[in-house]
């Protein structure tokens, strides 16, 4: 998935927020749908408001599943969009 870090304060750890967009099932219309996700930043590297791809991963700590991928595969991805 790719998303935007919305916090960097814990140690290795970021907050990546996540959107989709959904058809509302009444009026038809798009709306934005979003999550966020605790993800391990091994290197401390990312910074608020930076774009990034997150893969699942084994369970890190209670809420951690996620971790972010390198900056080259986040680069690149940021390329594409």
């Amino acid at each position: 998935m790719q998303g935007v870090v919305v916090s960097d304060k814990g140690d290795k750890t970021v907050v990546v927020r996540v959107e989709r967009r959904v058809m509302h099932p009444l009026y038809k219309k798009f709306i934005t749908r979003s999550k966020k996700y605790m993800a391990h930043d091994e290197a401390n590297r990312f910074k608020v408001g930076d774009t990034v791809r997150i893969v699942e991963c084994r369970p890190l700590s209670a809420r951690k599943r996620w971790e972010v991928l390198s900056e080259e595969a986040a680069a690149a991805a940021g390329a594409e969009a």
